[in-house]
């Protein structure tokens, strides 16, 4: 079926509810209807992402409760179906919607759901499935997108996303689900009479802050700094106002101011273009009020609550200075592990856990404090998956994970990045450090002086639509096959292929596994402690170019990092 049958059926077809098929019939641009029909909204290794609207390339009830309809089909071939599936959402257009069809969906299928009964954040979601031993969880979320999008993603037991061999069993049976007619379906009413749809809310909340709170290092530090230290906060309209105020109340910070115009939850985010705590316009406000209070601190978090954003005051020059996602990750680790070293916590088979485009400077802090340092693919759930084949093994003990998109993971109360923890750990840092007479910044510029000035970017193309799907595999296809022998002044040693799975020295010519699963990624490795990267993204239009450096001061390591940014992109125009 081509993209005008596939408009022509979704126009005339009863399954289909009066409103979506009048929303098509209205459109006149020939262009937005081969978006919306050419191809299904892909179900991809982490689920479904994509701007909301009727179509089988947009998000809506339908392609939620087809990808529905194949998750339980596989939850029910694999004989889960009596442990039930756990199912939270954002505060994003309809998510409430989505996550109830999700429910009814499974319920049409005999499977238990566990709803929460407001908005909460991804990482509660991971930890509220293992709370109650479900087989699998879906969280409604497009995390960081623009307003227009939303999206589902799909845990299993273990907490995390689902990763592979699993990903891609889930992605046949969603795909084998062809007709809309054949998803099963079931009145709500007859669900809850059947014990089949259940809301959760305060219970796991008390559990998953509990959980939170154990994690706490330096008490003594929090008592002390806890009438002074200045933190002010936006969750960015979206989910992580209750559980960040709450967390950090009950552990007696006083002094917390959320950023009234962004507090309350809003699909539109109508005080941002772009609810990305990665974004310096999305801290316009949180800023303004923290020079009003003369905040130590200014923190964000995404709509999901999985990823934070950080600025700090420079003690020198009293301005905010920001962090990068490597940044924070790495003081938090820096943080955590030399506390723990102090108190004799730290394990001898620790393991700190970072993604291959994340920072090489926790190369280095691994090593300080002897531990292991492991490398996975881009993306959380590599490092969840990390933690649940620790349990298995038993080989390594799970300390931190972190990766440069601004998320991270203390604790193994959740399996995948959690910006409720990172708030409380930050916040506990800047208690610790405040007693040393530091800010976060200070301790920050220690950091970059104890192991060498590392500095790292991100910069993305984004191409829409079809052409510009076309162009993202032609940009990789044409680095694969007309490799670089350098960027700049920075030669290339060596070129990790993770989709051949190799990785080749440049000047020997001599191959070895990389030792991570297949993926579309082009790494290089450059002179000097220098990368280089490239990945179309999993989640966006877009194909992304990540690079780092190690200079002699920071200034010297942006002026290498603007060269290498340079020559990077001087190769893709």
């Amino acid at each position: 079926m081509d993209y005008k049958e596939r408009y022509h059926d979704w126009c005339t077809n009863p399954v289909f509810d009066e409103k979506t098929r009048e929303e098509l019939k209205n459109l006149k641009d020939e262009k937005e209807i081969q978006d919306r029909f050419y191809k299904d909204l892909t179900f991809g290794t982490g689920g479904l992402r994509g701007i909301i609207g009727a179509g089988t390339n947009r998000m809506n009830i339908y392609t939620v409760a087809k990808a529905t309809q194949g998750l339980a089909n596989y939850i029910i071939a694999n004989g889960g179906q009596s442990k039930g599936v756990a199912i939270a959402y954002d505060s994003r257009n309809f998510s409430r919607e989505f996550a109830e069809k999700t429910a009814l969906t499974l319920n049409a299928n005999g499977i238990k759901t566990y709803l929460f009964e407001s908005l909460r954040p991804t990482p509660e979601l991971s930890f509220a499935l293992r709370e109650l031993h479900c087989i699998a969880g879906v969280v409604i979320t497009a995390s960081h997108n623009p307003p227009e999008y939303n999206g589902y993603k799909v845990y299993w037991e273990d907490g995390a996303q689902i990763t592979p061999p699993r990903d891609q069993e889930i992605i046949d049976e969603v795909n084998a689900v062809t007709s809309f007619g054949a998803i099963k379906t079931i009145d709500k009413a007859e669900a809850i009479s059947k014990g089949l749809f259940n809301i959760i809310g305060e219970e796991i909340d008390r559990r998953y802050y509990d959980a939170l709170k154990k994690l706490v290092l330096s008490p003594e530090a929090i008592k002390k700094a806890a009438k002074e230290l200045k933190i002010v906060y936006t969750p960015l309209h979206g989910t992580g106002n209750i559980p960040v105020r709450t967390i950090l109340k009950e552990l007696g910070f006083e002094n917390v101011y959320v950023v009234p115009e962004q507090e309350l939850p809003d699909g539109n985010f109508s005080t941002l273009s772009y609810p990305n705590p990665e974004d310096p316009k999305a801290f316009t406000l949180a800023l303004k009020l923290a020079k009003e209070k003369d905040a130590d601190l200014v923190l964000a978090t995404d709509p999901d609550a999985d990823r934070l954003g950080v600025y700090a005051k420079d003690t020198k020059t009293g301005e905010y200075k920001s962090f990068t996602g490597n940044m924070s990750g790495l003081l938090i680790a820096e943080y955590e592990l030399s506390v723990r070293k102090k108190l004799g916590k730290l394990p001898k088979n620790g393991a700190l856990i970072k993604t291959i485009v994340s920072s090489n400077m926790a190369n280095e802090i691994a090593k300080e404090y002897g531990i292991k340092l492991i490398e996975v693919l881009t993306g959380f759930k590599y490092i969840g998956e990390q933690i649940k084949l620790f349990e298995q093994n038993h080989n390594y003990e799970y300390l931190f994970g972190f990766e440069e998109s601004y998320g991270c993971l203390v604790g193994t109360h959740a399996r995948d990045k959690d910006a409720v923890v990172a708030v409380m750990a930050l916040c506990e840092a800047a208690a610790y450090y405040r007693e040393q007479g530091l800010t976060l910044w200070d301790q920050m510029l220690r950091i970059y002086e104890k192991y060498g000035y590392y500095k790292e970017d991100l910069t993305s193309i984004t191409l829409k639509g079809l052409d510009g799907a076309e162009k993202i595999q032609s940009i990789l296809k044409n680095m694969r096959n007309n490799p670089p022998q350098r960027f700049g002044s920075f030669k290339v040693t060596a070129v990790r292929d993770y989709l051949t799975g190799e990785i080749t020295e440049v000047e020997s010519g001599a191959k070895k596994p990389t030792g991570l699963p297949k993926s579309n990624v082009l790494y290089y490795e450059l002179e000097n402690n220098a990368w280089c990267c490239v990945r179309p993204s999993g989640t966006e239009p877009k194909v992304k170019f990540y690079m780092g450096v190690k200079g002699s001061s920071l200034e010297n390591a942006q002026k290498l990092l603007e060269e290498l940014k340079n020559s990077m992109m001087a190769l893709v125009k």
